[in-house]
C-alpha cells in the first residue's frame, strides 16, 4: 500500500464513522491526510510528493491505530498529535485549550485591518488568548508592537507560554491571568478578542469533538453574549483614543445586533463571510 492509498482508506473510515470536522480540516480526506502523514513522520505539506511511497508494515499499523483513536475517542486530531496550525504557523495544543481556529487570524495576517491602525499602534491586547495563537500572530505581523495576552484559565496560559517560547517572542508578549479586562492594565491601541460566544442551544447540539474542548472557552450563555456584554460595558476605558476592538462573534451576529442595535461596526472579510469578525472604533463606543 502506498501513502495515498492509506490516506484514501483512512478517509473512508472517518467518513463511515461520522466523525465531525472543523478543528483545522473540513473534510474526511484532509483529516485523514493529517493523521496519516503525522503517524508516518512526514511533513504535512508533502502528500503529493510522497503519494506513491510504499508504507512499511509498522508505519501502516501506527497510522491505522491513530485513525482508530480518532474514531473511538472523537477527540480533535490536534489533541492526538499535540499540534495545530493557524495561518500556516504551528502551535502546541492539548485539552487545556480549544484548538486554534479564530477567524481573526485571517484579517490579522492578510492585513485587512491595517488601515485602521497607524504609527501610534504600539500596545496590543489579546483577550481570551487560549493557546496564545492570536497574540503570536499579531507579534509576527507587526514587529514594533508589544502584546499582552490574558486568559481566565491558568491552564490555558501554561499552553500559551509554551507557544510564546516556541516562537521566541518572550520579549514582546506578556501573559496575564484574570477575568476579562480586569487582567489588563492600561490602555491599548488594538484589542483582539475571540471570546466564548456559542449560545446555549448551539452548545447543547455540539458534536463530541467540540465537547472535548474546554466549555469555558466556548459557552457564551443563553444568547452567546454573556461575556461580550461585560466586555462592551467597559472596553472603551481600555482603548486609546485612536484604538480599535476586533471581536469575533461567529454565527451569533444576529444576537450581537439585538444586544447592541445602535453600535456602528465594520465587518471584516474572512473565509466564512463578512459578518463573523467585527471591527469597532473607540470613537463609536460610549
Amino acid at each position: 500500500m502506498n501513502v495515498l492509498e492509506l490516506v484514501e482508506r483512512s478517509a473512508e473510515r472517518l467518513q463511515a464513522a461520522g466523525v465531525a470536522f472543523g478543528h483545522g480540516t473540513h473534510n474526511a480526506f484532509d483529516e485523514a491526510a493529517w493523521l496519516v502523514l503525522w503517524a508516518l513522520h512526514l511533513p504535512l505539506g508533502e502528500l503529493d510528493e510522497r503519494a506513491q511511497d510504499a508504507v512499511a508494515l509498522a508505519d501502516l499499523q501506527r497510522a491505522q491505530a491513530l485513525v482508530s483513536q480518532r474514531i473511538d475517542t472523537r477527540k480533535p486530531a490536534a489533541y492526538l498529535t499535540g499540534e495545530a496550525w493557524l495561518q500556516g504557523v504551528p502551535f502546541y495544543v492539548d485539552e487545556r485549550v480549544i484548538v486554534p481556529r479564530s477567524l481573526i487570524a485571517e484579517p490579522l495576517v492578510e492585513g485587512t485591518m491595517d488601515s485602521w491602525l497607524s504609527e501610534h499602534t504600539h500596545r496590543v491586547l489579546d483577550l481570551c488568548t487560549g493557546n496564545g495563537s492570536l497574540a503570536i500572530l499579531a507579534a509576527m505581523a507587526w514587529p514594533s508592537v508589544f502584546v499582552q495576552a490574558t486568559d481566565l484559565s491558568a491552564d490555558a496560559l501554561a499552553v500559551a507560554a509554551r507557544n510564546v517560547q516556541r516562537h521566541g517572542l518572550q520579549d514582546r508578549i506578556t501573559l496575564l491571568q484574570g477575568d476579562g479586562l480586569a487582567a489588563a492594565p492600561g490602555r491599548y491601541d488594538l484589542i483582539l478578542c475571540n471570546p466564548p460566544y456559542v449560545n446555549s442551544r448551539s452548545m447543547a447540539a455540539l458534536p463530541p469533538e467540540f465537547r472535548a474542548e474546554p466549555a469555558l472557552a466556548l459557552d457564551g450563555g443563553r444568547d452567546g453574549m454573556a461575556f461580550i456584554r461585560r466586555l462592551m460595558k467597559d472596553v472603551r476605558g481600555y482603548l486609546s483614543n485612536h484604538g480599535v476592538l476586533v471581536l469575533e462573534v461567529g454565527h451569533e451576529r444576529q444576537h450581537f445586533e439585538a444586544a447592541f442595535p445602535r453600535l456602528p461596526v465594520v465587518g471584516l472579510p474572512t473565509s466564512a463571510g463578512d459578518d463573523q469578525v467585527l471591527l469597532i472604533e473607540a470613537k463609536d463606543l460610549s
